[in-house]
């Protein structure tokens, strides 16, 4: 493809240099994998996006070895180099041939923009031109890639933007899959642990879906005003139509070791009289949050709150599935209160609600919501999480840190716009390690604002 400089005022003004498509190194033949119950709710929600921001190293050297392992990895995780297809019957599956294009991979530059300039708190237009797909829903992946890959040349290093067709895969497959994919380019021989490909061993009710892609409408506007070419065709499913969505703030909150310990050690100080177990981290952190959320939302003490959360289901299923599943084994669980009880009572009472809602998802409340999923599918769209939400999609025991390609760990890892709603938070792993964890969450811009205050909040009296 020849040079075209991607003009966009208040952006990084990329140039893009190259488009390819990256296959599997050996010949694999005609492979077919059932979507099942765990992975067809997703079908309209719209591709997982993740930028990853490296220093140094020779961006072309860099970017060869990277397609290289690309095609090595792809032998083991073919699915990500096919697409969505339905089989006779009308079964959504994951289909793979040799002769599909693969994945996609371009290659930009922003030479004139550093690491440290795109290593913000906040989310910004600038970061979103670094992931490709935004706007791009699920099921487009019927007709395009499965995983699209974008590298850029920074001044002083390589910013890789990925988008993951959420259908096929969840957060602890993507992360397997970018594991195994450095292992290759570091020069290890073989990967640490093969994905586990047969979806139906989680599940195998085969159910049908008269779902296909929409007529084309008038593309989403991007964040400056234009409409994004990529977008054609797909209509804002999260608009509802017409309806436009407000205006979102995303940004990152750090939160060290030490405040991480004292959210936890503050919340088991006195455990409630009603059976909970010691809080986890994760239940400590997320009353935490869902707490000082309702509050800078300023709702009213009647206003109902919903804390949601994407749960791994592997180790819950009947019989257990691998850590190496690949596809999607998430469930949804909700837990819901009042805004005024969860803020007039101590931390213990959210986290106490949540860890419950945690351990009755057991292997037959997930047979069982299968069974009323399966009798009456329902396609959610991404904001569908409940009202005055906090929902959790990510997990800090990802370790994203640990993604090295051979030229050193990442300067920051975050997610794309994509999938996000007023609400909305990724949790990953502190760049500094150890227990500290980094919230991206996404608020409307007045409940963001009085959070920033929030001394409580961010825990600034800790070091």
């Amino acid at each position: 493809m020849s040079s075209e400089v991607v003009k966009k005022e208040g952006s990084l003004n990329l140039k893009i240099t190259s488009k390819s498509y990256v296959k599997p190194d050996e010949k694999i033949g005609k492979k077919q994998y059932q979507l099942v119950t765990f992975d067809l709710p997703y079908l309209a929600f719209y591709y997982n996006q993740k930028l990853i921001f490296y220093k140094g190293g020779n961006f072309e050297e860099n970017v060869e070895k990277l397609k290289n392992g690309l095609g090595v990895v792809l032998k083991e995780f073919h699915q990500l180099a096919g697409r969505i297809g339905k089989d006779e019957e009308g079964v959504f599956l994951v289909e793979y041939d040799d002769d599909m294009e693969g994945v996609e991979v371009v290659e930009t530059v922003a030479n004139e923009v550093s690491v440290e300039d795109l290593t913000v708190a906040e989310s910004n237009a600038s970061l979103k031109e670094l992931i490709p797909y935004g706007g791009i829903c699920n099921l487009e992946g019927m007709h395009r890639p499965l995983l699209a890959v974008q590298l850029t040349k920074l001044k002083d290093g390589l910013a890789m933007g990925l988008a993951f067709n959420h259908a096929v895969l969840d957060g602890t497959s993507t992360w397997h899959f970018m594991t195994s994919w450095a292992e290759i380019c570091s020069g290890t021989p073989s990967t640490t642990a093969q994905p586990f490909l047969d979806r139906t061993k989680a599940r195998n009710t085969r159910v049908k879906l008269d779902l296909s892609l929409p007529e084309p409408k008038a593309p989403p506007p991007s964040t400056n005003g234009e409409a994004k070419p990529e977008s054609e065709g797909v209509p804002p499913l999260a608009n509802g139509g017409a309806k436009l969505e407000p205006v979102l703030r995303e940004k990152i909150f750090k939160f060290s070791e030490s405040a991480i310990d004292k959210i936890k050690s503050t919340v088991n100080e006195n455990l409630p009289s009603d059976g909970s177990k010691p809080f986890s981290t994760f239940q400590a952190l997320s009353t935490h949050i869902w707490r000082h959320v309702t509050l800078a939302r300023d709702l009213k003490p009647e206003d109902y709150t919903v804390f949601t959360v994407f749960v791994d289901c592997r180790k819950r299923v009947d019989p257990p599935m691998p850590e190496a599943y690949f596809g999607n084994l998430i469930q949804a669980i909700f837990t819901v209160t009042a805004a005024g009880l969860l803020s007039a009572h101590p931390p213990q009472f959210g986290a106490s609600l949540i860890q419950k809602a945690i351990e009755a998802h057991d292997a037959n409340a997930i047979d069982r919501r299968n069974k009323e999923w399966e009798s009456s599918p329902k396609i959610f769209e991404f904001k569908d999480a409940g009202i005055n939400c906090v929902a959790v999609g990510s997990s800090p025991r990802f370790k994203v840190y640990d993604i090295d390609f051979g030229w050193g760990r990442p300067e920051n890892v975050r997610s794309g716009t994509n999938n996000k709603f007023n609400g909305m938070i990724y949790l990953y792993p502190g760049k500094s390690g150890g227990r500290s964890i980094d919230v991206e969450l996404t608020l409307e811009p007045e409940a963001m604002g009085k959070l920033e205050q929030d001394k409580e909040f961010l825990m600034e009296n800790i070091i």
